[in-house]
C-alpha cells in the first residue's frame, strides 16, 4: 500500500548522447524558462520547445517536468494557472540573439504585452546564459527575479539540481530558501524532448 503523504516525483527527460553538439562550435550552455496560461497550455510550451529546437545554432538537451503554479505578482483569482517548465540548451547563438528568437517564438504563439505580468499564450525567459552576468537593460543576466521564484527553480532543480545561479548560488540552496508553496508537480503531463 503506497504511503498517500508521499508526493509523487515528477521525471524530467535529459539527453544524455551529445553527439548533436558536434554540429555546434563551442556552444554556450543557457537555461530558459517557459510558461503558459492562456489557451493550450502544454502544446503552447512544447511548440516552444520545438521551435527552439529548430533554430539554427541551438541544441535542446534537457527538458523538465511540468508545474502548476499561480499567476505571480497578480491577485490570486484573477487568471488561469500557469503550466511552468525549463529547458537546457546549448546554442552557439550569443544572448541577444537568443532573445530575438524567444520573442518570435512569443509572436509566433500570439503573446500579447499589454500589462507587466498580464496572461500570456507563452513566456520565454532566458534565466541564464553561461556565466554572463549582465545589467543590459535589453537583458539582464542572469533573470534579474529567477532566483525568487519557485516556478523557475523547481523545474530547473529537476534537470541539473548541482546548477549555479551566476553571482546568487545553487539553485538548491534558493530552491530551499524560498520553498515550493504554490508549485505543484503535475506529474500527468509530459512534455517530451525534440527529435
Amino acid at each position: 500500500m503506497s504511503d498517500p503523504t508521499v508526493q509523487p516525483v515528477p521525471t524530467a527527460v535529459v539527453e544524455q548522447v551529445d553527439a548533436a553538439d558536434i554540429t555546434l562550435s563551442n556552444p554556450k550552455r543557457a537555461v530558459i524558462a517557459l510558461g503558459s496560461n492562456l489557451g493550450n497550455r502544454l502544446e503552447t510550451i512544447q511548440g516552444a520547445i520545438d521551435l527552439l529546437e529548430d533554430t539554427p545554432g541551438v541544441r535542446v538537451k534537457a527538458v523538465s517536468p511540468v508545474y502548476e503554479t499561480e499567476p505571480w505578482g497578480v491577485e490570486p483569482g484573477t487568471q488561469p494557472s500557469y503550466f511552468n517548465a525549463v529547458v537546457l540548451v546549448k546554442t552557439t547563438l550569443p544572448p541577444s540573439s537568443l532573445l530575438e528568437r524567444g520573442q518570435a517564438i512569443e509572436e509566433a504563439f500570439d503573446r500579447v504585452r499589454e500589462e507587466r505580468w498580464g496572461p500570456r499564450t507563452i513566456d520565454v525567459d532566458i534565466v541564464a546564459y553561461a556565466d554572463v552576468v549582465s545589467s543590459d537593460p535589453l537583458l539582464t543576466l542572469p533573470h534579474p527575479r529567477a532566483h525568487e521564484r519557485a516556478f523557475v527553480l523547481a523545474p530547473w532543480h529537476d534537470v541539473e539540481p548541482e546548477a549555479q545561479l551566476p553571482g546568487l548560488g545553487g539553485i538548491a540552496e534558493l530552491l530551499a530558501g524560498v520553498g515550493r508553496t504554490g508549485v505543484a508537480p503535475r506529474v500527468d503531463l509530459e512534455l517530451r524532448l525534440p527529435e
